[in-house]
């Protein structure tokens, strides 16, 4: 996701801000063992200590070491192991053996999260805003980034265990029936895309231009854990004519039967979440689909996924979630749960704006070279962190995912 930014917060707002966001990762590591924090389910996901430990990485390096005079590194070594996919900066410790790395312990993560957090306070109240606050609020936003990743990442790991672990203890309580869905209709015409603010957006936000939107509708909520079974029982998975040829290639090799989650035991479907494995709720956002699968949904639905155009010029007025740990239903008329819930998928490839151009030096990295191969969400999920989300946000990646908080909305 990417790099960009126009106004810069007031000085003390930036201190109040890094320390609110800095807290926050912690407290999300807070209730996980050592062990829950070292460990890595899959390549796509990283470590919770990991995340800890980038995170901080980033501040280090792009803001601490051109700034501070006599700069030296808590360990040298962090520079390559904490390194994500910046290329600008040097060599980096491959992404799927980042669970290998059972030292630095979890106690020196937080150690060297605690001498950064010292040093960037004491920046603060040197360095002038104008020569820091726009990297400084990328760095948080980044942050929050990874503070969501932490929450899927981790939900992936649990989920590998057969004790199936809770996360949070709390049950799920049983949602109430939502409204029906109907499509919302819009005109269409010149329509204008991407950021238009004066605060922080990506990169790959901007620049805003202009497009031409035929008439469309889009649905009122998002296809629910019921809606998406009748899918799946009427034999959705068994007929390839609804199916893009990769994700039928998935099926047919048994990667995909059902949503990420969901588990059958003696007819009776459950779902695992990070309070543990719930009955499946029907009156719950389906989550954890694949482009595949939503595109396959749709169109046994005789609909279509939105563009990313059509769903942002219809988000604009729309009302931004609360931050949780598994996505609510819908409550309420008009356009329900375009933030908060789940991340949505379109049909929109992700692909620069007309006339972007990427940041200079490594932190141009951040965005612009993942614009191949990946398709656009919209939105925001429960694991979105409060204040993140904006309609022109983009959020990106490959058809086949399935472990972010991932939704449906139908389009026609």
């Amino acid at each position: 996701m990417g790099a960009a930014g126009f106004g810069a917060p007031a000085h003390a707002e930036l201190a109040q801000a890094y320390a609110a966001v800095r807290a926050r990762s912690l407290q999300i590591a807070a209730p996980l063992s050592a062990e829950d924090c070292c460990a890595q389910s899959m390549p796509d996901a990283s470590p919770v200590k990991w995340h800890l430990a980038h995170t901080t990485w980033f501040f280090e390096t792009f803001l601490l070491e051109p700034r501070e005079q006599d700069f030296a590194p808590f360990h040298p070594a962090f520079r390559v192991l904490f390194n994500s996919y910046y290329n600008g900066v040097g060599a980096k410790h491959p992404r799927p053996r980042r669970g290998l790395l059972t030292r630095p312990s979890l106690d020196e993560v937080r150690a060297y999260r605690e001498q950064v957090d010292r040093r960037m306070a004491r920046l603060l109240e040197t360095e002038q805003v104008a020569g820091l606050g726009a990297l400084l609020v990328l760095g948080l936003q980044h942050e929050q980034q990874h503070q969501e990743l932490m929450l899927t990442d981790l939900k992936h790991l649990l989920a590998q265990n057969p004790l199936y672990p809770a996360y949070a203890p709390e049950p799920l309580a049983r949602a109430a029936t939502p409204p029906a869905l109907e499509f919302i209709g819009f005109a269409g015409g010149l329509a204008e895309i991407g950021y238009g603010g004066r605060a922080f957006c990506f990169d790959n936000e901007l620049p805003r231009h202009r497009t031409y939107l035929a008439p469309f509708a889009l649905a009122s909520r998002l296809v629910t854990n019921g809606e998406y079974l009748e899918f799946v029982e009427a034999g959705g998975y068994r007929d390839p004519a609804l199916w893009l040829a990769e994700g039928w290639d998935q099926v047919c090799a048994g990667e995909i039967v059902q949503p990420l989650y969901w588990v059958e035991q003696d007819g009776i479907w459950q779902e695992f979440t990070l309070h543990g494995v719930q009955p499946l709720d029907p009156a719950r956002p389906v989550t954890h689909v694949s482009l595949y699968e939503a595109d396959a949904y749709a169109r046994w639905r005789g609909a279509r996924l939105p563009t990313e155009a059509e769903w942002e010029f219809a988000a604009r007025q729309a009302a931004l979630g609360a931050p949780g740990l598994h996505p609510d239903a819908a409550d309420g008329a008009g356009l329900q749960q375009m933030f908060g819930a789940c991340w949505q998928w379109t049909s929109s490839s992700y692909a620069p704006y007309p006339g972007y151009a990427p940041a200079p030096g490594a932190i141009g990295e951040y965005n612009g070279k993942f614009m191949v191969n990946q398709y656009v969400l919209r939105g925001s999920s429960c694991a979105t962190p409060a204040g993140h989300a904006r309609p022109s946000y983009r959020n990106f990646f490959p058809a086949g995912a399935r472990w972010q908080f991932t939704g449906i909305r139908l389009a026609r």
